[in-house]
């Protein structure tokens, strides 16, 4: 699946439903399609939000719910689980668009975004994924190195200041630590690169 743009979601009322992996425009598609179907009348879809014009009782969302797990979708209740996912939106955003390339340390952005203390959040991705966030980014980060190098339009060193490595020494330290090749071994062989929704 292809990453086509990742908007992470504030101000979370009753008219929103957040749904575990959405990533791409496909995905929009078909909850576009689950939602018509059901006659449920939304504003907006965005990757992993669903903005409603009126709220749902409880019967329509479990019927919806049932659904979405049809095609791998899910509608996400728990309050922890939601940040979580905000949290995932925000890091996909930092490090796959083109335009963000502020470098700004991620403890700040994440609480300034979702204005809760970065150790509050780290406790509630770790308890949630079974890791910390800065694996996450980390795993995320050689899944787009690995892109970039496919690309072959960028030096390791270019990539290693886009995604705000440093230097290319320090790139290629944490892609083989990860990986167990290095960028330029990886650059020849041009596999092993895992889907957006596996993560």
């Amino acid at each position: 699946m292809l990453f086509l743009g990742i908007q992470y979601f504030n101000n979370l009322n009753n008219k929103e439903l957040h749904i575990k992996n959405m990533v791409c425009d496909r995905c929009i598609i078909s909850v576009r399609e689950i939602l018509q179907r059901n006659n449920i009348v939304f504003l907006n879809i965005s990757l992993g939000t669903i903005e409603l014009q009126s709220d749902m009782d409880p019967d329509q969302i479990e019927e919806l719910q049932n659904e979405f797990k049809q095609v791998g979708f899910e509608i996400l209740s728990e309050k922890n689980e939601r940040i979580v996912k905000q949290i995932k939106a925000i890091i996909l955003k930092e490090i796959f668009d083109a335009d963000s390339n502020s470098h700004q340390n991620l403890s700040v952005t994440l609480k300034e975004n979702l204005h809760f203390d970065y150790s509050h959040l780290s406790s509630i991705f770790s308890k949630t994924e079974g890791k910390s966030i800065q694996t996450y980014q980390n795993e995320l980060k050689i899944e787009r190195i690995k892109e970039l190098l496919e690309y072959d339009e960028l030096s390791i060193s270019e990539i290693a200041d886009k995604l705000g490595f440093g230097s290319a020494a320090y790139l290629s330290t944490q892609f083989k630590k990860i990986t167990g090749t290095t960028p330029s071994k990886y650059k020849i062989s041009k596999k092993n690169r895992n889907t957006l929704d596996t993560f």
